[in-house]
């Protein structure tokens, strides 16, 4: 009998371990977001006072954001400079492909400023990097609207599920 506890509290503890996981991943797409919207002012106020080249902002822009996001930046810097490419949205394409780890809602922020970056000139660009940073931020907003009750959610329904498996199988 005590084996079939021990059983249904690793079920519960199971189940309860994949409700933080999905709240672990929750927060990362927020902060994932919140950092690319950090490098994109970044970005905009280097091209507006120094006119850095492309492949400089985005290695700047990567050491200055560090992990993650930061490394999309720094593989983007690379990609660029090996000119793997001469389109700047396919450079990008490559620089999401090699960070496969990066949450979806940040990766289609960045695949919108692929679009545009090192397209056209100083007011295009800011004007993109614009756009993105309102689509970046229109998408903070969405994951900040619910993300209390979200989180909640999911920790309340680990656990229920986890519950639920236990009292089946006992």
């Amino acid at each position: 009998m005590s084996l079939r506890i021990f059983g249904a509290v690793l079920i519960v503890l199971g189940c309860g371990g994949f409700g933080a996981i999905l709240v672990r991943n929750d927060r990362l797409a927020e902060k994932s977001l919140r950092s690319l919207c950090a490098g994109l002012d970044f970005m905009s106020s280097e091209l507006q006072y120094r006119l850095t080249p492309l492949p400089d902002l985005c290695r700047m822009a990567g050491q200055e954001l560090g992990s993650g996001v930061g490394a999309v930046f720094s593989t983007l810097a690379m990609t660029l400079e090996d000119q793997i490419s001469p389109d700047v949205n396919a450079c990008m394409h490559a620089a999401l492909s090699r960070n496969p780890n990066l949450p979806e809602a940040t990766a289609a922020c960045f695949r919108i400023l692929g679009t545009s970056l090192g397209r056209f000139d100083l007011e295009g660009q800011l004007r993109g990097l614009d756009r993105t940073r309102t689509e970046c931020r229109e998408r903070l907003a969405e994951f900040a609207a619910g993300r209390d009750q979200r989180r909640r959610n999911y920790r309340t329904l680990s656990l229920c599920a986890g519950a639920a498996l236990a009292i089946l199988f006992l």
